[in-house]
């Protein structure tokens, strides 16, 4: 049996911020969850379109990620859109920091997936691309896929 890596299965992902950003660098790091988060996520009911990372007062914030409530929770069942801190050592902190301090840097959460049974965000070190570069990127993918295609004919 060959073990799984744990980019091949995500559970959730951002495919927007592929077309939004340009990503430079990628970290990953572990969320701090209530009981009903992480059940709600092995069910795949996250959706990290509009998410986002921040460090405030050197801790490393997820914002804006919405995991929904669990369907079998009761009265402990957990905000949607809370919060929820992220795991990363200080070295990472400050080079998270240094990185978003520079203009047009945004740090997006990627993929979120599990890893020896504990949830895992794939955060991207992203620069905002311009409408000009979204098409252009559009065009390369088109021009790629023709490619193959034209490749497969000639096997």
């Amino acid at each position: 049996m060959t073990k799984e890596k744990h980019h091949d299965r995500p559970l959730a992902q951002n495919r927007k911020a592929g077309h939004d950003y340009s990503i430079i660098d990628t970290i990953e790091a572990g969320v701090v969850l209530t009981g009903t988060e992480i059940k709600s996520i092995r069910n795949r009911r996250i959706n990290l379109k509009d998410g986002f990372a921040q460090v405030r007062n050197g801790e490393a914030w997820l914002m804006n990620v919405h995991i929904s409530p669990y369907d079998q929770g009761n009265q402990f069942n957990h905000d949607p859109l809370r919060k929820r801190k992220l795991l990363l050592h200080k070295k990472q902190i400050q080079r998270l920091v240094n990185e978003s301090s520079n203009k047009g840097i945004t740090i997006v959460p990627l993929k979120v997936y599990l890893k020896n049974g504990f949830a895992k965000v794939l955060l991207g070190i992203g620069k905002g691309k311009r409408s000009y570069d979204k098409r252009e990127s559009i065009k390369r993918k088109d021009q790629e896929r023709q490619i193959q295609r034209t490749l497969k004919n000639y096997k």
